[in-house]
């Protein structure tokens, strides 16, 4: 019975939903339908329903600027819409046959999404990102995809602080815009300072909604444009907020504009007043060696370079790897390396065997085994 169990309910619970409810009644759905699996049943009733994962309809994509658009999303059965604004959403499409998943900032506002029952991401195609790239410009809608629940402690807290600073870069406006999208919804006033940089105006996301609420006095909107003006250093934050250290500020965009200001606020000995977001694994500067990755438990292996993650080399290896939000957040994916030496990419930081590691920012440093 424990076995049936395991093979029925466990999966249920499994899909990422934080309502007891929806749980409890996919394992009721689970029990009842053997022989076959509840999938097999579900999906002919809807698409969207599903007891082992959350799904979602593609609603529209729409343009926001000649390289990025708006996604937005009817999520299916067991889906929470008790999300923060600044969280983060897991997206899976599927690619040469399996599953890609990515994570991305949800831009729509909380409490507009229980009411119509909807999600919007917005995605900046990257020259070097296929699932980008298909995302802004091969998605259909109706297309149903793969989703993991909100997650993400990139939030403002509750009450808002007195004075607030939102400082961002590029794509990087796009968790912040759900937080603004938030405030201007339940009609907050007060001290908000954005200052957002960009290469060029046309560049800029939701430019003409953040002019107009710059125009209602929901923030003061500072503007830096990188191919006039240059890169956006501390003496620029200075110039475009002068009491910036005086601020609870929150930040997001690439990583040497997040060190930057990193190293700005610890100068200033104000570090803690400082909350980021990173949006994604940056790959390059602390790349691995590579290696033959082996999958100890599965007896598989796979060879890889210095800038495959190992999650992405089980994935392609067909082994069944835990995952959460794809971007060293989360946890998830953490395992046990038995061999071996692998390379954190985000840091450049080396761990060795009898370590427990994240597969979802690491790579090979020569071979290894994983406890998988």
């Amino acid at each position: 019975m424990g076995s049936w169990r395991e093979r029925f309910e466990a999966p249920a619970l499994a899909a990422s939903s934080n309502s007891r409810r929806s749980q409890w009644l996919r394992a009721t759905f689970a029990r009842v339908t053997t022989p076959l699996l509840p999938d097999d049943y579900l999906h002919l009733a809807n698409p969207l329903w599903s007891a082992r994962e959350l799904r979602g309809k593609i609603v529209s994509v729409t343009a926001e600027t000649t390289d990025s658009a708006t996604i937005v999303i009817r999520p299916g059965w067991g889906f929470s819409f008790d999300y923060h604004a600044g969280q983060y959403v897991g997206i899976g499409i599927p690619v040469d046959g399996r599953w890609t998943w990515r994570s991305y900032s949800l831009t729509s506002d909380p409490d507009t999404s229980r009411g119509d029952k909807t999600i919007a991401i917005t995605v900046k195609a990257l020259p070097e990102g296929f699932l980008s790239s298909h995302l802004v410009n091969g998605l259909a809608p109706g297309t149903v995809v793969r989703l993991a629940a909100p997650a993400g402690e990139f939030v403002l807290p509750e009450p808002l602080p007195e004075k607030l600073l939102l400082v961002t870069a590029g794509s990087g406006v796009t968790p912040i815009v759900s937080m603004l999208r938030t405030m201007r919804r339940r009609g907050h006033r007060g001290d908000v300072v954005l200052v957002h940089s960009a290469p060029a105006e046309a560049d800029v996301l939701f430019g003409d909604e953040l002019a107009a609420m710059a125009e209602e006095g929901l923030i003061t909107l500072k503007s830096w444009y990188t191919r006039t003006d240059g890169r956006l250093d501390s003496q620029a934050l200075t110039k475009l907020c002068p009491d910036w250290a005086q601020r609870q500020t929150w930040a997001c965009g690439p990583g040497g504009f997040l060190d930057m200001l990193t190293d700005a606020y610890e100068g200033a000995g104000v570090a803690d007043a400082l909350h980021i977001e990173r949006f994604a694994l940056e790959r390059g500067a602390h790349d691995a060696q590579g290696g033959t990755v082996t999958f100890g438990t599965r007896d598989k292996q796979i060879e890889v370079d210095g800038a495959t993650t190992l999650l992405e080399a089980g994935e392609q290896a067909g082994v069944p790897m835990p995952y959460g939000c794809r971007m060293g957040i989360c946890q998830t994916c953490v395992v046990m390396l038995d061999k071996g030496a692998v390379r954190d990419l985000r840091t450049g930081v080396e761990h060795v065997e009898g370590e427990r590691i994240q597969t979802c920012v690491s790579a090979a440093a020569g071979d290894c085994t994983l406890d998988v």
